[in-house]
């Protein structure tokens, strides 16, 4: 007979994720990591025998408990379930399973209500980083409705924003490596920024392209697939990232001008495939360079949530930037998001049968 397991299956931005308090499992990462393949139904295509949702965007799992760390009221490790191996990865962080660690935190009374808005911050366990995640809790209890959309989520939800500190710098060294607002990399000019993640901005047309082309059409260009990597590894050596020949990073973002109403229009080669939308950091620098003057993505009167628009849809971020001169201070970078508790109850892990 298993010990089941309190549980809140929670949708955090556009993941899903079944979130746990750290003493309700076991400290022990192997025996910790066994248990969690069990609950999710792993190893198996269709998680038949478990809670996960037969995709890596539901195989997700949150681990949260109150922190040590006098900067932080939780701790957060991100756990990623694969579906069809028995494996339990740790190595990244979730920026979707991080909207729903505020809400979480409140309905386990680990961070208590502080009125209308409440701040839960989190030292992100994957990285060692901060984030402050603040919740709407009108009338002493978490809002889950409300009219915040989000590409590939059905429907609004209350806004949740997601604060990330510390982020300038995060691999280069500095938040404009070079010192500069804009270079020219072998004739087209670009931005190389890092606010959390190292992005190289271009413009689209620069390229000879509108920028609205669909993930597809961009890979199949083969000429335009080869010129953004001779970029990019220009780049990588400009922004004091070596060669990057075999690594991820810096992603290059090709701009263009809004054509749905947002702020500005992005495709993303992450590095050498296309995204269909845009990743959570990524956003985060590009909305960053779209608020520096000067840069080949700032735009003037920016409103106080920018959108960012990509094949799939739109991402929102809230950037705060002040500028004099060479002096670029970052004072907010923030995502837009919604979560929404699905499921409040236990769950009753497989239990291998003594005799195999």
């Amino acid at each position: 007979m298993t010990v089941p397991i309190p549980v809140l299956l929670i949708r955090g931005g556009t993941s899903k994720g079944a979130y746990f308090r750290a003493e309700d499992l076991p400290a022990d990462p192997t025996e910790r990591d066994r248990l969690l393949l069990a609950v999710m139904g792993s190893p198996d295509p269709r998680q038949i025998d478990g809670i996960g949702g037969a995709h890596p965007l539901t195989s997700k799992v949150a681990v949260v408990g109150a922190s040590a760390d006098h900067d932080a009221d939780v701790d957060y490790l991100f756990l990623q379930v694969q579906v069809d191996k028995p494996v339990v990865s740790a190595e990244q962080p979730c920026g979707n399973i991080l909207a729903g660690v505020g809400p979480f935190a409140i309905e386990r009374g680990l961070v208590e209500i502080q009125g209308s808005r409440t701040s839960v911050r989190v030292r992100m366990v994957n990285t060692g980083a901060l984030a402050i995640v603040t919740v709407p809790t009108p009338d002493g209890r978490v809002e889950y409705t409300g009219d915040t959309a989000l590409s590939g989520v059905p429907g609004t939800a209350a806004r949740i924003e997601v604060e990330f500190r510390d982020t300038a710098g995060s691999v280069a060294p500095g938040l404009l490596p070079t010192g500069r607002v804009r270079d020219d990399l072998h004739g087209v000019p670009a931005t190389l920024i890092d606010n959390g993640m190292p992005v190289v901005c271009l413009n689209a047309d620069d390229l000879g392209i509108s920028g609205y082309e669909s993930p597809a059409q961009l890979e199949a260009n083969a000429g335009l697939c080869q010129r953004v990597e001779q970029l990019r590894l220009i780049a990588g050596k400009l922004m004091g990232l070596g060669d990057v020949t075999v690594t991820t990073v810096p992603k290059m973002c090709l701009i263009a001008p809004a054509a749905h109403g947002g702020t500005l229009s992005t495709r993303m080669f992450i590095p050498h495939r296309v995204h269909a939308s845009i990743g959570v950091l990524a956003a985060v620098s590009v909305g960053t360079a779209a608020a520096i003057p000067g840069s080949v993505a700032y735009r003037q009167d920016l409103p106080e949530t920018i959108r960012l628009e990509h094949p799939s849809g739109f991402y929102d971020v809230v950037i705060g930037v002040e500028a004099s001169g060479d002096e670029i201070t970052v004072g907010r970078s923030a995502i837009v998001s919604t979560a929404r508790l699905l499921l409040d109850g236990q769950v009753h892990p497989r239990q291998e049968h003594p005799h195999g």
